[in-house]
């Protein structure tokens, strides 16, 4: 059974001392083959996709700046996942140090105990460092999304 075609023909005539006419002409030139098998394909795509987003738009003016709220807000999560993902290990081994530190007293004995005091206050102040020069990151990025 054949399948019933209803086809229209039109021409596209493109100036290409035009810019906005000579950069569609390199897009077609430049179509993935296997994605587009003709220039229809390609164009119906296009004009498809343009004119859904255009009446989209026409409808909810704020959908595009929804959208990029939505990306930064995407962005902005992600960052304080891997940020956390970094920091629980130091956080754990950090408490685990405090309660092995009895133990450590007990088998290094007391001339170890103070080198040993020095070097853990000196890592929790750089720590503390770290810790405020991301909160204080952490505070601009929040600062620069309530400005929206």
């Amino acid at each position: 059974m054949r399948k019933e075609r209803k086809i229209i023909n039109t021409n596209i005539r493109l100036n290409l001392c035009d810019e906005q006419d000579r950069k569609a002409w390199e897009y077609l030139q430049t179509m993935d083959r296997q994605k587009y098998k003709s220039y229809t394909k390609a164009v119906v795509a296009a004009l498809n996709d343009y004119f859904a987003r255009e009446y989209q738009n026409e409808e909810d003016p704020y959908l595009e700046t929804r959208e990029k709220e939505d990306a930064f807000l995407e962005r902005v999560e992600k960052a304080i996942r891997d940020g956390v993902k970094e920091s629980v290990p130091m956080a754990m081994a950090k408490n685990l140090f405090e309660m092995l530190a009895p133990f450590v007293k007990e088998s290094a004995g007391e001339k170890a105990l103070p080198d040993l005091i020095k070097e853990k206050a000196s890592e929790q102040h750089t720590e503390a460092m770290t810790d405020w020069e991301q909160e204080a990151d952490l505070d601009a990025a929040l600062d620069f999304a309530d400005s929206f």
